[in-house]
């Protein structure tokens, strides 16, 4: 499998996207050593890459048949299941060597990270719950980016991890209303499959709220200062338009530009962090 083909299978944009929770998790810990942030990188592309190809893997089939997913690589025979496994384990023998690299706290824990990756895509099999279950994966990052500068436990990182999963679970049931017939003819679990859009839409705009609280409480018990802040009222912005873009007529149209300003969040708040721990007073 050459790179291009690979950048398409793992949708390389957003391992691009997802890369700043774990420099969030970095620079709330205190920012770290070069090293930290180079292996922390590449845990994190790893993990992202591993976690893609199982999913890939895991969902073919019903990949194939879902009329929005059946012109994907694994679909359409661009590659083979035992390239997509390689590229698998590969990135799981990266993902533990970079954890070693930065402490044993880690090291251990990737095991733990590569459990999540693999069992996420069977989770919307027999729950609904499968977005919070996603969100909970991704909230990985910011906790392991702490870990990695500190090697052990601690509040501040899971508030910060909490914030990233009700985030990226409202973000996913907003993406499932594309999915709401399919889901419900293969028996798959999703909030809008089983509650209606409606109730769906307010679970969504829930998690939001949950999400924007807890960045507030990560930067008040952080003692954060102006640039940080500036950076949650500008993501608080982005969510009131996401969750006005949800409730668009064109569905399609809505779901387009919900994606493309939500690229801009996680790079907001890692600027707005960065600027906060390294050039204010």
């Amino acid at each position: 499998m050459d790179f291009k083909k690979l950048s398409q299978l793992i949708m390389i944009e957003q391992t691009v996207f997802a890369l700043p929770f774990a420099y969030l998790g970095i620079l709330f810990a205190g920012g770290g050593r070069i090293s930290t942030w180079i292996f922390a990188s590449i845990a994190l592309v790893a993990a992202r890459t591993a976690g893609m190809c199982f999913n890939r893997l895991i969902d073919a089939e019903i990949d194939a048949k879902n009329p929005r997913t059946k012109d994907r690589l694994l679909p359409k025979g661009d590659v083979t299941k035992s390239e997509v496994m390689r590229a698998a384990i590969i990135s799981c023998v990266v993902l533990t060597f970079s954890s070693y690299m930065l402490n044993m706290l880690c090291f251990y824990l990737s095991f733990v990270a590569i459990v999540l990756l693999i069992s996420y895509s069977y989770f919307k099999r027999f729950s609904a719950a499968s977005h919070l279950y996603l969100g909970f994966v991704e909230a990985a990052a910011p906790i392991g980016g702490y870990l990695a500068v500190t090697g052990e436990f601690a509040l501040t990182p899971f508030i910060l991890g909490f914030a990233i999963m009700t985030w990226i679970a409202g973000l996913d049931v907003v993406y499932a209303l594309l999915d709401v017939d399919f889901d419900r003819k293969e028996g798959l679990y999703s909030i809008p499959s089983r509650y209606g859009e409606d109730k769906a839409l307010m679970f969504s705009a829930l998690l939001y709220v949950l999400s924007f609280i807890s960045l507030i409480v990560s930067g008040i018990i952080t003692d954060r200062k102006e640039a940080y802040w500036i950076g949650v009222l500008c993501v608080g912005i982005i969510f009131i338009y996401q969750q006005k873009l949800a409730r668009s007529k064109d569905l399609q149209f809505a779901i387009k530009e919900f994606f493309k300003v939500n690229s801009f969040i996680s790079p907001v708040l890692f600027f707005a962090t960065l600027v906060d721990v390294y050039f204010v007073m």
